[in-house]
């Protein structure tokens, strides 16, 4: 029988920052999961600056407020900490979806560039902030972290290595580490997102077995749970180990690998790796892009295709296999690719939104249904209630197209409130009833209704 909570362990608390914030699903996940967990400090710019570039922290402030909130680069934010002109309160937490750009699958991979790239380097930020906190004799007992699955895959030319990268440098701020690539749909959400999370806990000199974290105790086994063969390796030692300083793997790691030496799961501890592939263990209830949809008499004209059009859709979805004219070179090549389906099928989960869904042109990435003898293209609040976010979330002055990329950058939240609880289970804070989750649920989809 489990153990009663003191109330000093009701009332427990644990404070959040949410870097590279989005319109808040993190954040979202995280309160859903404990009314423990305080948002200390947000921070959301995108750049270059400009005010119209801002739609995604305008949505954030506009659910969660302005307090604690940043619309600011975040180097130019953590100067001011490191210079002391700025305050940043101690936090439990760090969580963030830091910028994937240079890992995308909407990118060739020989174009990816890494922690090289533009955005990639914005993971310094997170360790730069980590060493602030730390400086200051505090610093975060952990991070949720999450990114595109090819993050372990890159850069092309060296196999892993940004990966490497960010363990060894966790591993050197004093972190054990677990990870898995996630595909949402797995778990019964209604879309095939695919994402590596990312769960750091500060080290302690407790004896820990590899094999017990990744397949049972860990915070992602225990919110997300694994199959486990009897087969499968032991994991007695590690895979590999991360060896030299930063500078060095940066350098070395993954040369000459056709592969990445990280699978799709994994554990680090002291620059130790171990590393498998597996299986979700799921036999809950699933969703379907069918079950998300909005009554047809509440989709709005523009969504709808017309018939002219959707010759031009079904080429963008078909295969082809035919020449094309290098626009540089002037020469002669032959394009290939396979078909997707059209339309879209209604009784399994959506694909992966793309930051590229909006728009009415007729693209292969974009989601294109049937329903009801109608083809269209889907609504604003049918992507947001792909990723478990309130109907109306992203509606605070944003063109549609604005609302569709957001959720294309944004993650699916019922997974994060899944890893949250086990987060909130492990610091001892009070986790929120689920029968009152979904009678809340309820009413904020009525009053979403009522608008």
């Amino acid at each position: 029988m489990p153990r009663s909570r003191s109330p000093r362990e009701e009332s427990r608390t644990a404070s959040i920052a949410e870097l590279f914030a989005g319109v808040g699903g993190f954040r979202v996940g995280f309160q859903a999961a404990s009314d423990g967990f305080r948002t200390v400090f947000s921070s959301q710019w995108e750049p270059p600056g400009t005010v119209g570039k801002q739609f995604a922290s305008r949505c954030y402030e506009s659910h969660f407020g302005s307090e604690g909130h940043s619309n600011a680069d975040i180097s130019a934010v953590l100067d001011g900490v490191e210079s002391l002109s700025r305050d940043m309160a101690p936090i439990d937490v760090l969580v963030g979806g830091f910028p994937c750009q240079d890992y995308s699958v909407a990118k060739p991979l020989n174009q990816s560039d890494g922690l090289v790239g533009k955005k990639g380097v914005l993971w310094w930020q997170i360790h730069r902030l980590i060493k602030l906190q730390q400086r200051n004799g505090s610093g975060p007992d952990w991070l949720v972290l999450e990114n595109v699955d090819r993050l372990l895959q890159s850069p092309a030319s060296q196999r892993g290595r940004d990966f490497a990268i960010m363990l060894a440098s966790l591993s050197d701020l004093g972190y054990d580490v677990e990870w898995r690539v996630i595909n949402a749909a797995h778990y019964g959400f209604p879309q095939k997102r695919r994402r590596v999370f990312i769960v750091g806990r500060r080290r302690t000199s407790a004896e820990i077995d590899a094999a017990d974290v990744i397949y049972r105790t860990g915070v992602l086994a225990r919110a997300l749970p694994i199959k486990r063969s009897q087969t499968l390796d032991p994991l007695t030692e590690p895979h590999f180990e991360l060896r030299g300083d930063l500078a060095e793997i940066t350098k070395s790691f993954g040369h000459g690998n056709a592969r990445s030496g990280f699978l799709g799961a994994g554990f680090m501890r002291a620059r130790r790796v171990w590393t498998v592939s597996v299986e979700a263990n799921y036999r809950g209830a699933s969703k379907t892009l069918g079950d998300i949809l909005q009554p047809l008499d509440e989709v709005p004209e523009e969504f709808l295709v017309e018939g002219g059009s959707i010759a031009k859709w079904r080429y963008a979805k078909g295969s082809k296999h035919e020449p094309r004219v290098n626009k540089r070179t002037g020469a002669t090549y032959f394009y290939t690719e396979g078909a997707l389906p059209f339309p879209d099928p209604l009784d399994r989960p959506a694909r992966t939104i793309l930051t590229s869904e909006g728009g009415a042109t007729a693209t292969r990435s974009k989601h294109i249904i049937c329903q009801d003898g109608v083809f269209r293209r889907l609504t604003p609040i049918e992507l947001e209630r792909l990723n478990g976010f309130d109907d109306h979330w992203t509606d605070t002055g944003m063109s549609d197209a604005q609302r569709a990329f957001c959720m294309g950058n944004a993650l699916v939240v019922g997974v994060v409130e899944r890893i949250a609880r086990r987060v909130a289970k492990e610091i001892g804070l009070k986790l929120k009833k689920k029968r009152a989750m979904k009678k809340r649920a309820k009413r904020r989809v009525a009053k979403a209704a009522a608008r």
